[in-house]
């Protein structure tokens, strides 16, 4: 990540709105470079001294000039036309003005509505039925193509199909074991670590299902990049996953980890115990 980069990223970093790529890659950028890591504690100073001003209160003209546009607005708010049921009843007169003809229009307006709401709730109801019926199989096939295509573009040799293939997860629903496995497999043995980053993002929005959550757990240990063991800090973390203090605390063990990752690591070791 170039210098130019990072700075425009830290106002994402300060109020933690960036994804776990763009995070993992600031803070390695952060751990080499003393001149941003100058403008984040600038920007930080900044940020709390604008936190430390006050909201001004609202004015006491304000309730006056609401009530203003509001009376405006009514005014020129177009009225809307009467509904069919206003235009029967001043198709017909009152049943309180006396005489049979009243009475017989009342009867033929019922009868009318009774008969035309007995033919039109059993046809409105099927057919309302047979196309949420076509639209759930639209659905349903849809899914499974977008599944297929995307098992079949994870075996791409290209990182950029790939990474496509990563990106149909957003579109699919409940993810089945197939799906689920081919990115447990992708997150763990892709040799492209973009590709592996992005993958920890797509899992990542899926840690509501327990496979997902047991698999990101076990791939701790697996990984040897710095950018993806310091991004799976940051799920764990985020998910508040507990399990994952034992595998943490073996990679702390491992000889010649990095130092970024090492700070990293037994900050997370903290916030989880």
């Amino acid at each position: 990540m170039a210098c130019e980069s990072a700075r425009l990223s830290l106002p994402g970093w300060l109020t933690d709105e960036l994804s776990i790529t763009d995070r993992a890659a600031l803070d390695a950028h952060l751990a080499q470079c003393p001149d941003c890591r100058a403008e984040l504690v600038a920007s930080q100073q900044l940020w709390q001294q604008l936190k430390a001003v006050p909201t001004p209160a609202p004015g006491p003209a304000m309730r006056t000039r609401f009530y203003a546009m509001l009376d405006t607005f009514e005014a020129t708010e177009p009225v809307a036309p009467p509904t069919i049921w206003a235009r029967l009843r001043s198709w017909v007169p009152p049943m309180g003005s006396g005489g049979v003809g009243p009475r017989l229009a009342y009867g033929l307006l019922l009868l009318g509505v009774g008969v035309g709401i007995g033919y039109w709730l059993p046809n409105g109801r099927s057919a309302d039925i047979a196309y949420q019926q076509q639209i759930d199989t639209l659905s349903v096939q849809m899914q499974e193509m977008r599944e297929m295509m995307m098992l079949s573009l994870l075996e791409n040799p290209s990182a950029t199909e790939r990474l496509r293939a990563v990106s149909y997860t957003k579109d699919i629903g409940e993810a089945d074991s197939r799906v689920v496995e081919a990115l447990l497999t992708t997150l763990n043995n892709d040799p492209n670590v973009n590709v592996r980053l992005v993958t920890l993002e797509a899992l990542a929005e899926r840690a509501h299902d327990p496979r997902v959550r047991e698999g990101l757990v076990q791939s701790l240990t697996r990984q040897e990049s710095p950018l993806m063991q310091v991004a799976l800090a940051d799920v764990m973390v985020k998910l508040q996953e507990k399990r994952s203090l034992k595998p943490l605390r073996q990679m702390l063990r491992q000889e010649g980890i990095n130092d970024l990752v090492k700070t990293k690591l037994e900050k997370t070791i903290r916030e989880l115990s």
